[in-house]
């Protein structure tokens, strides 16, 4: 999503400046083409050199360079941009952006641009607060500008609040959303299942799995790069939410059922992800179970499958982690569960297992036809994914 991408990058005066070095930093690692832009402010917390050599490309300072190789910097800048950010964003800056000033190279670049155009405010909360920020900050929000953050915990003057820059994973999701809002799923919504359900036997033991949630995760964040409105119905706590992506926390089967039903009702696409247990205790004790005898039965029942519940015009896709008879066992899922496609993975070869980031898989269309994925990085298969969802899409929207 960011290879040979255009990203204007204006930075001004915040102790968060700091920050702006491993932004620029991750864009150019993943193949971004970075234009740093900053306020004369900026340089005193982070000097243009580092900025520089992190980037590889020259830093803009001045709008009156008049040795500058590129006419009117400003402008070319604004014009080549594929997503403008200010990151952080002053008290200052948003207030003049807000009033349409362009007396330096961050907020002439950001006005002359015709791109999408990102805000990450960081500032003391006071400042933050103030009814003259917000009041801006609305303006800016009003005239299509996106106000990413900001976070709270500790701040420079040692305060806890609100004006905090927000994390760099967050500013590079944002950036990759922006971007792909005219992607290939603009327009669709697209629910993803994701982690291993858990079916509690008592107020501390369950049945569960080892899913580790991290190729629902890419799914979410690959979706919503190409456009989609992601909902990612998940029972893991343990990695981030994507930026940009809705969030709903379940436990059990029952849990998702009701989750995944909910949000199906105005979804384009269904991707269960997720591992979801076949059975659950029958009885769920109130109280710790004491160590008894020897050996000790536990009672199961079936959990229905809610997959069958969902109708309408939805393109649904599953998954089906094997251990033998790969193709044979995801074909009798894919018809019994009435999937449009499914994708499956023997989860017995390396680098294919549960909690790791790569993965490999068989695509299986309802034709039988079969595509076979390579070893690849989550993110990477996930595309491979959304390849085939898109096509289905069309299909139902043109039927």
């Amino acid at each position: 999503m960011l290879t040979d991408r255009h990203v204007a990058l204006g930075i001004t005066g915040s102790i968060a400046a700091y920050k702006a070095a491993d932004l620029a930093s991750k864009l150019t690692q993943g193949g971004a083409l970075v234009d740093v832009l900053m306020t004369a402010s900026a340089t005193r917390f982070i000097t243009p050199l580092t900025l520089r050599s992190l980037t590889g490309r020259p830093v803009f300072l001045d709008m009156f360079d008049a040795d500058s190789k590129m006419a009117e910097e400003h402008v070319e800048i604004a014009r080549r941009a594929d997503v403008a950010i200010v990151a952080p964003a002053s008290a200052t800056t948003i207030a003049r952006l807000a009033q349409g000033l362009a007396d330096d190279v961050v907020s002439l670049t950001m006005l002359a641009t015709e791109a999408p155009r990102l805000i990450a405010p960081a500032m003391d909360n006071q400042m933050y607060e103030d009814a003259a920020t917000q009041a801006n900050i609305e303006t800016l929000r009003e005239r299509g500008f996106t106000i990413v953050g900001p976070a709270e915990g500790r701040l420079a003057t040692g305060r806890m609040g609100l004006g905090r820059l927000v994390e760099t994973d967050a500013l590079v999701g944002a950036i990759k959303q922006a971007i792909g809002r005219t992607g290939d799923l603009a327009g669709e919504r697209v629910i993803i299942s994701a982690g291993g359900t858990r079916e509690p036997i008592d107020p501390v033991r369950f049945i569960s799995n080892y899913s580790s949630g991290k190729m629902g995760y890419a799914l979410a964040e690959a979706a919503r790069d190409r456009g989609a409105d992601v909902t990612l119905v998940s029972t893991v706590t343990a990695l981030p939410c994507p930026y940009g992506v809705e969030l709903v926390r379940v436990e059990t089967v029952a849990d998702m059922r009701e989750a995944v039903l909910k949000a199906c009702e105005d979804a384009s696409a269904l991707i269960m992800a997720a591992a979801v247990s076949d059975y659950r205790p029958a009885q769920r004790a109130g109280e710790k179970v004491k160590k008894g005898p020897q050996s000790k039965a536990l009672e199961l029942v079936k959990n229905d499958d809610f997959l069958l519940e969902i109708e309408g015009k939805l393109v649904k896709v599953g998954f089906a982690a094997e251990t033998g008879d790969l193709l044979a066992n995801a074909k009798m899922k894919l018809q019994a569960k009435n999937l449009d496609l499914i994708a499956a993975n023997d989860v017995t070869l390396p680098g294919v297992g549960f909690g790791t980031d790569t993965n490999q898989v068989s695509i299986i269309d309802t034709d039988g036809e079969i595509e076979q994925i390579p070893l690849l990085p989550k993110y990477e298969v996930a595309h491979r994914i959304l390849d085939r969802v898109v096509p289905l899409l069309r299909e139902r929207r043109s039927a």
